[in-house]
This record gives structure tokens, C-alpha cells and sequence, in this order.
């Protein structure tokens, strides 16, 4: 329901004026939902339910975020072995599109007797899968040049979507308004303090003054407070004065209200629990004396409930594959676990 508001010429001192305050939006309009009910195609290529390229840019939206995800990655380049088939270089490359973009692609290089030579990585941003069965394109932009793969050498894991089977969604995508608002409150503090426009308080002198070479004298000194002035104190001496002669009223008391860090720490938490990371493993700072307890235990907790089922659904790709490329050396626990 709209909320029309009118406010009185005579409490303003001037026209009346009239505003509204519309519907609010929700998440799931009307606009947004008909997307989800079939992949659009252009009769050669399914195009994604996403915009790849802008959910490759939201990488960077925030430090934790990134970080969580190069976490995920870490761990798994660390326990992976390279093959004959898949090197490092690649399957790090495969790894960090699938966490963030829900994607993983690798195309296969065959030897002249049609068997897998090694397997390369395709950037998810743009691959695309074809209509027609096994086929797939690199897609590099509405006017850039299109690639077709062979057929059949694509192979695709992807991140399971509710809605459709053609692409998948990255599981942390429920956090990503969170990540957004992270950034914007960053940005809209470092523009606050960029500006320079801003006034920092009044000086409010109702004090009868014995001259005005005084009051220039006052003036002065207000006005050499900034570069190597900075933070100088200023003596002010009225004989006589009243209480309240000499007031600073504050202008910047809203700024220093806007939740910036409330923002900040609930978006944080929004992001740990989208990517279910214990904060001691990225470094937070813990805001109580107790912390966050032991490192070694939270990995040990972490590594077997999130790392592992990526590693099961990496070595399922072997099947897929023909050949064994995956690999993985077995975790070693670090915290009680290992003691015990």
C-alpha cells in the first residue's frame, strides 16, 4: 500500500509539499520469476540463468568473501595430485570457477589415437553449453568471437540449481546482496572521507568580545587547524563569561551514526554462514577475550564437512572423464584429532 505524506505550509514556511512512499520491492517479482521457468537459447547455445561475467566481478566484492573462497581453494590445490592428464595450473583454475561461479569446465585435448591427452581449463564466464547434445561455444561477449568446441570435449560439474539442469548456481549466492551492501557501505566511507565537503562542527560564540581584532584572532586560528595545523588546540580566554558562552555543536554526529560497523559485522557473518567457514580461519579478529578457540580443532570440524564433498564430486568426474585425473592425497588432522 502507497503512503502519501503532505506536510503544512505554516510549520514550513512555504509551499506545502507532498511525497509518497512507494510499494516495496521483493526478491522474488514478478519480472524475475518468469526468467527462472526455461533457459533462453538462440538456437545454438542455452544462455545462462546469470549474468557470468558480473557474478565473476563480485569475486572482489568483499575481503571475506575472496577470502573464504581462496580458502576453499588453497585447501584443495593442497591435497591435490597432479596427473598426467590435469596439472595444477588448470585444476586450480577449475577449482576456483566452480566455488565462485557454481561452473567448472575442462576441455579435452585428444592424442592421435582419439584418447585423452590432458584435459585444459575454459573460464565459466563464458563457455556456454550448446542445444544439441554435446555440443558447446566460448562465448567472449554479444559482439566477440564465437568458438565451437569439438564435440564432446567439453565436460561440465556443476553446482546443482533447484530450477534448472543446464547451468549451475554457486551455493554462497544467498549472501551476495549481503557482499553488495558490504562494499557500498566501504565505498560510502571512503567517498565520506574523500570529499573533504563536509563541515566537521559549528563554533558558537555568544560571548561579547572586546574587540574585533579578537574575534579575527579566533578566526584565524579555526582556519590554520588543518594540514600540519591539524589537531592543534586552541586557548580561549573570556573573563566573565557565561556557561554556555563558547558551544561546538557537532555536524558530523550523523556520519558517526550510520551503523557503519554494525553493517560491516552483520555482512560478515552473512558471508561465513553462506560459506559455513569458521571466522578463526580467516583471520578475524575475535571482538571477546575468550576468541574463537582452537585453529587446529575448527579445521579438523571444517576440512571433512566442506572440503571433502568437493573433493567426492571432483573424482566423480573420473567417471565422466575415462581416465583417472583427479587425485587427492588424504587429509591429516591438526587439531585434537591428530592427538588422539
Amino acid at each position: 500500500m502507497t503512503e502519501t505524506t503532505t506536510i503544512d505550509a505554516t510549520q514550513t514556511g512555504g509551499e506545502p509539499m507532498v511525497f509518497t512512499f512507494g510499494e516495496p520491492d521483493s526478491v522474488i517479482g514478478s519480472r524475475d520469476l518468469w526468467t527462472y521457468f526455461e533457459i533462453w537459447h538462440n538456437g545454438r547455445w542455452y544462455e545462462t540463468p546469470l549474468p557470468m561475467v558480473s557474478l565473476g566481478k563480485a569475486f572482489n566484492m568483499s575481503s571475506h568473501h575472496r577470502s573464504a573462497i581462496g580458502l576453499k581453494v588453497n585447501l584443495l590445490v593442497e591435497h591435490f595430485v597432479p596427473s598426467r592428464w590435469l596439472d595444477s595450473d588448470n585444476f586450480e583454475r577449475f577449482a576456483l570457477d566452480f566455488l565462485q561461479m557454481g561452473n567448472g569446465y575442462l576441455e579435452q585435448i585428444d592424442n592421435l589415437g582419439g584418447r585423452p591427452l590432458r584435459f585444459k581449463h575454459s573460464l565459466a564466464a563464458y563457455t556456454r553449453m550448446g542445444v544439441a547434445p554435446g555440443t558447446a561455444f566460448f562465448v567472449q561477449g554479444p559482439i566477440g568471437q564465437i568458438h565451437e568446441f569439438r564435440p564432446g570435449s567439453v565436460h561440465q560439474l556443476q553446482q546443482p540449481d533447484v530450477l534448472q539442469e543446464v547451468y549451475g548456481i554457486p551455493e554462497w549466492l544467498a549472501a551476495l546482496q549481503s557482499g553488495l551492501l558490504n562494499e557500498n557501505a566501504t565505498l560510502f566511507r571512503r567517498r565520506y572521507y574523500l570529499n573533504g565537503a563536509h563541515a566537521g562542527f559549528i563554533f558558537y560564540l555568544s560571548e561579547v568580545l572586546a574587540d574585533q581584532e579578537t574575534k579575527d584572532n579566533i578566526k584565524d586560528q579555526l582556519k590554520q587547524a588543518k594540514g600540519r595545523g591539524n589537531f592543534r588546540n586552541l586557548f580561549l580566554n573570556i573573563p566573565g563569561g557565561k556557561k554556555d558562552g563558547v558551544q561546538i555543536i557537532p555536524l558530523a554526529e550523523v556520519a558517526a551514526k550510520d551503523e557503519f560497523q554494525n553493517i560491516k559485522n552483520l555482512t560478515r557473518d552473512d558471508m561465513l554462514a553462506a560459506h559455513r567457514i569458521p571466522p578463526q580461519l580467516l583471520g578475524i579478529v575475535p571482538q571477546n577475550n575468550g576468541g574463537f578457540g582452537d585453529v587446529g580443532r575448527a579445521m579438523d570440524v571444517f576440512f571433512p564437512n566442506e572440503i571433502s564433498p568437493i573433493i567426492s564430486r571432483f573424482l566423480r568426474m573420473n567417471d565422466r572423464l575415462g581416465v583417472p585425473a583427479f587425485g587427492f592425497r588424504a587429509y591429516e588432522p591438526k587439531g585434537g584429532a591428530a592427538a588422539g
